[in-house]
């Protein structure tokens, strides 16, 4: 079994094999407590619920939501601006995952992403890895989807943030993800 996680290697190694993706939000995901610009591109958090159908594909308890896009096959990046917000994480997921009640923020729930949670950054495995960095003001998010892997880089300075190794993601459609907590906001680039 592969090791539940390694530290980032530069991302991407080859980067004319890399296809910047225009990523926008899909706002039948949304949780309630989301705000979503009209363009689709910037997402904040809000305490008070929307009311918004309850549909199959809406994340229902936590505040998260998916990119309209998904990838089956090739490479493909995007940034996240996260700005100075306390609580956020920023990543993928498979397009599978469970919306309703409980889920595991983790690779085995479907999540593989980094995350801020007050003066803690770490990415979501188990047992959680702290990353050593501060967090950035905008990560890349570099999807190899032939690899079944995910890294991210810290876009201003270039720094790899991590890696979650080859085979980590399953062969399914694979979905830019956002969690936006407590007086944070998330934004697509460009």
């Amino acid at each position: 079994m592969a090791p539940a996680a390694h530290r980032a290697e530069l991302c991407p190694s080859h980067p004319d094999s890399l296809s910047p993706a225009t990523v926008m939000l899909d706002p039948d995901t949304a949780n309630p407590l989301l705000i979503l610009s009209g363009d689709r591109k910037r997402v904040r958090w809000e305490p008070t619920r929307q009311r918004l159908p309850d549909n199959p594909e809406r994340f229902d308890t936590r505040p998260c939501v998916l990119g309209r896009e998904g990838f089956t096959s090739g490479r493909h990046c995007w940034e996240v601006e996260v700005g100075d917000g306390p609580c956020w994480a920023v990543g993928v997921a498979k397009e599978s995952v469970s919306r309703k009640g409980e889920i595991s923020l983790s690779p085995e729930g479907g999540f593989w992403a980094v995350e801020r949670w007050g003066v803690q950054f770490r990415a979501f495995t188990f047992p959680e890895t702290r990353l050593p960095l501060s967090p950035p003001h905008r990560i890349r998010v570099c999807l190899d989807c032939d690899r079944g892997q995910v890294t991210f880089i810290d876009a201003g300075t270039e720094a790899p943030i991590f890696t979650f190794p080859p085979g980590s993601l399953p062969g399914e459609r694979i979905r830019p993800w956002l969690w936006v907590g407590w007086k944070s906001q998330l934004s697509l680039c460009p």
